[in-house]
């Protein structure tokens, strides 16, 4: 393990004294791809005097299906939902490697990041504060993609004599399609999939995560750690390392603490602004309906608030790009659906609680002044709603913003790792060999350029959506079928309580 963390040291170390050729070589070798993906991936279709992104639609049209087909799951589901992660219905003698809860914890800790302090920022400055009603129903209707997908990772994983499991949509794409008789489509499907979360992991779930944390810290700090992006880097590269060399147990135990703190410790702090400033509080409230019917202000009207509300939802939760169920996939249980319907919870978490939260931040500002951010956006501005009120609340957000990113980059270690052993295997060395690389990009994060090597990322992780989209409308009558058998066992008493 020293040897190991030596050599890591000494690599970024030296990476660093050669990091404006670094950055100049990667964007140049990389704006034509990035320019390229992200012209296809994120592809506008004119729409009523606006620009509708076809990936956003994609997700939304399936989250519409999702939940009418299964019946308003995210609402009956949710109190069951509360039982399963409790631990009510945990059976000690159900495969798996974690519990109900650090399954959740895990899959939250991959979606609340830094786009919950700054992308909501964005979106509100875009689409104004009726994008914030439009994000909410977003996230309402990606409850049931979610219990869609974590519902099959759980039943087409594969389980392995030494306990461990590996799932997620690779694997229900390949199987699933092959009970269907296509073997070979299912394959291409799978395989396309996991190049896309090995690859995106390295990129928005990793190397943007880090990146922002030093961001965060430096203007906390002033400035004064400018030409240090390196030390911050290193040290957030070695604390994932000796978190996710442990495997998906030791991400568990790490996520199931820090996530209930991270999001109760930022909540906290965004509550005491919001009433702190009480008085704009109910023309803000106010704001987002009216904002979400009319859209003044904002290009395409009320259309347009729509779309950036849907859009900033479904890249906040990720609600149909599947990367949570390859977390929901390693949780103890017989029963496919129990997953499922803990996974309603994390939409609701991620974007009607804390998204929501951060535009009530924003909201309530600009209705006391305007003018509070300035030309400020993104975190800057989230910062300035908070700064308003007292001096030092930006550091108490940067501290929160720093372990959004920690929590996000050990989460998505796991999404990655998962790709790379579909296609590679489940060897050790192999294993071992990933995370290390994967901590490399950590620390590359932080001390080089993101430029288009980041769009890349962001646009690959969008792009597998569609197989995985495509693989839920094909596996939904599966769920459907598992789902009516499961609430009809829990309610003749079959599957019964344990606490």
């Amino acid at each position: 393990m020293k040897n190991v963390l030596a050599l890591l040291s000494f690599l970024l170390v030296s990476a660093n004294s050669a990091q404006a050729s670094i950055d100049e070589t990667i964007n140049n070798l990389t704006a034509p791809i990035a320019t390229w993906l992200a012209d296809i991936v994120f592809f506008k279709i004119p729409f009523f005097g606006t620009g509708l992104p076809v990936v956003v639609l994609w997700l939304v049209v399936g989250a519409v299906f999702f939940t009418f087909y299964t019946g308003f799951v995210n609402i009956r589901g949710f109190k069951h939902a509360i039982q399963l992660v409790r631990g009510d219905f945990s059976n000690p003698n159900d495969h798996g490697e974690v519990s109900h809860f650090q399954a959740l914890a895990t899959a939250v800790s991959g979606t609340v990041g830094i786009g919950n302090i700054g992308g909501v920022a964005v979106a509100v400055t875009v689409g104004g504060a009726g994008a914030t009603f439009w994000l909410i129903v977003a996230g309402f209707l990606g409850m049931s993609t979610k219990f869609v997908e974590c519902t099959l990772g759980v039943k087409y994983r594969s389980e392995f004599e030494d306990g461990h499991v590996s799932g997620g949509p690779m694997y229900y794409l390949k199987k699933g399609f092959a009970e269907r008789g296509m073997p070979k489509f299912g394959k291409v499907m799978g395989t396309f999939y996991a190049i896309g979360i090995f690859l995106g992991a390295l990129g928005i779930g990793n190397m943007f995560q880090s990146n922002q944390a030093y961001v965060q810290l430096n203007n906390v700090a002033g400035g004064r750690l400018d030409g240090l992006g390196w030390l911050i880097g290193l040290i957030l590269a070695i604390v994932v390392f000796l978190v996710i060399m442990g495997g998906i147990k030791s991400i568990a135990r790490v996520t199931e603490k820090i996530v209930p703190f991270m999001a109760i410790f930022y909540c906290l702090f965004a509550v005491i602004v919001i009433l702190m400033n009480i008085d704009s509080i109910p023309q803000a409230v106010a704001n987002i309906f009216t904002g979400a019917f009319t859209g003044e202000g904002v290009a395409g009207g009320a259309l347009g608030a729509m779309i950036i509300g849907f859009q900033r939802a479904v890249f906040s939760n990720e609600a149909g790009i599947g990367s949570a169920s390859i977390a929901h996939a390693a949780v103890k249980t017989n029963e496919p659906v129990t997953e499922g319907v803990v996974s309603l919870l994390e939409p609701f978490i991620d974007t009607i609680v804390i998204c929501t939260i951060t535009a009530l931040v924003i909201g309530t500002a600009q209705v006391a002044d305007p003018n509070f951010a300035g030309d400020a956006t993104g975190v800057a501005m989230t910062s300035a709603a908070f700064e308003r009120k007292i001096s030092w609340f930006p550091i108490p957000l940067a501290f929160a913003g720093v372990l959004f990113a920690f929590s996000t980059m050990i989460s998505w270690s796991y999404y990655g790792l998962k790709g790379w052993t579909y296609m590679f295997g489940e060897g050790d060395i192999g294993q071992t060999f990933y995370k290390f690389v994967y901590c490399i990009f950590v620390a590359l994060g932080s001390m080089v350029q993101l430029g288009p090597i980041l769009d890349i990322s962001d646009a690959l992780v969008f792009l597998i959506c569609v197989p995985n989209i495509f693989g839920l409308y094909f596996l939904a009558p599966i769920v459907k079928a598992e789902m009516n058998s499961y609430f009809a066992r829990v309610k003749s008493g079959e599957i019964k309580k344990y606490r």
